[in-house]
């Protein structure tokens, strides 16, 4: 008898206002090219103007904290557990 593993999967998404905007800025400040700053986040340029540009609806966690080490920055974007149970919660 074989035995199945089962996974159970929790997504949290949260709205970060004018995240963009913020890395375009911090991207700005940095004085390496575009082209370097991106390829040590693991990204194309063309996808990178898309993030700071904010036509991604949803972006990846991983993908956020490579371009915060990529710049050298954190952008505080955290996800507080109980926080967002409790806004789950007043929801009903």
């Amino acid at each position: 008898m074989s035995s199945c593993l089962m996974k159970v999967e929790k997504r949290i998404r949260k709205e970060v206002p004018g995240l963009g905007e913020r890395i375009r800025r911090a991207r700005k400040i940095d004085k390496r090219s575009l082209q370097e700053i991106a390829a040590l986040a693991g990204m194309s340029t063309p996808n990178w103007y898309a993030i700071e540009n904010e036509e991604m609806k949803t972006l990846p966690l991983a993908t956020l904290r490579r371009i915060e080490a990529a710049l050298g920055v954190s952008f505080d974007v955290n996800f507080d557990e109980t926080q967002e149970e409790s806004e789950e919660d007043s929801d009903d």
